[in-house]
């Protein structure tokens, strides 16, 4: 099992001026999903994931794993960041098989759980390679990799694909999708691309600019296979595109293109 529930999160972060970055977040997510939140810059994304993640303590509220309170760090919980993280010292094979290393595995273990999962993001021939050595794509892929030999229940992505190019970008999105849909894992993903959030996800949460809380919770309907050209993908991008330009005043004279 690997549900996630937020229950009446709040985020304060002290000092002498306090910022309120979250207020308010409730929010499940059920096994098997992947979910997307997707807000303005600022609006406490990232806060939040981190919150999740037990890297950072909220103010108040709380979550839970599987109905089990979550106060800190867990095994059952990885994340992905923006920036790979690799160790520049360590070829991208001894970067992915860095967390067992820690668990003590068995080299024979730690060679055979390696190669799959070279082999799963696409690196093969690349596993002797320094991470300056390779594209951000491909370190994005090693980080992606690292994170999933570990096996956690619950992945969290924060922004992982920011930094690299239009078309790498659609590429790994894709291998996303496919490793969701073979690893059966629990995602929360973070961006701030209402296409990417669409496409990727089974539900879009909507956040509101700072203090961050729950604006909308937008459904994107998955049989099981999803192309960027679905009606329902174009429909949700367009419904989204609406309900973040809803708040702005607009001329009567003026029309709004929405870009897709």
């Amino acid at each position: 099992m690997s549900r996630i529930e937020i229950k009446g999160l709040n985020m304060v972060y002290q000092g002498a001026d306090k910022t309120e970055a979250l207020t308010d977040i409730n929010l499940t997510v059920e096994e098997g999903e992947f979910v997307t939140i997707l807000g303005p810059s600022g609006c406490g994304k990232s806060t939040l994931l981190e919150i999740v993640a037990g890297l950072i303590k909220q103010t108040s509220g709380t979550i839970s794993l599987d109905g089990k309170l979550l106060d800190g760090p867990s095994d059952d919980i990885g994340v992905v960041f923006q920036d790979s993280s690799l160790m520049p010292w360590r070829t991208i094979r001894k970067n992915i098989e860095f967390g067992l290393e820690i668990k003590k595995t068995p080299r024979a273990e730690i060679r055979k759980l390696v190669d799959k999962y070279i082999n799963i993001v696409g690196l093969n021939g690349f596993e002797n390679k320094y991470p300056h050595q390779l594209s951000g794509g491909m370190r994005q892929r090693a980080g992606l990799a690292r994170t999933l030999i570990n096996n956690p229940a619950v992945l969290l992505m924060d922004e992982p694909l920011g930094a690299v190019d239009h078309l790498t970008r659609l590429t790994i999105q894709d291998e996303i999708a496919a490793l969701w849909k073979k690893e059966n894992k629990t995602v929360i993903f973070i961006t701030h691309d209402v296409s990417e959030a669409v496409y990727l996800g089974t539900r879009v949460v909507l956040l509101s600019p700072r203090p961050g809380r729950v604006k909308q919770i937008f459904e994107v309907p998955y049989n099981g296979s999803r192309s960027r050209k679905d009606k329902e993908v174009l429909d949700t991008i367009d419904k989204i595109y609406r309900e973040i330009n809803s708040d702005v005043p607009v001329k009567p004279e003026e029309k709004i293109e929405y870009r897709i």
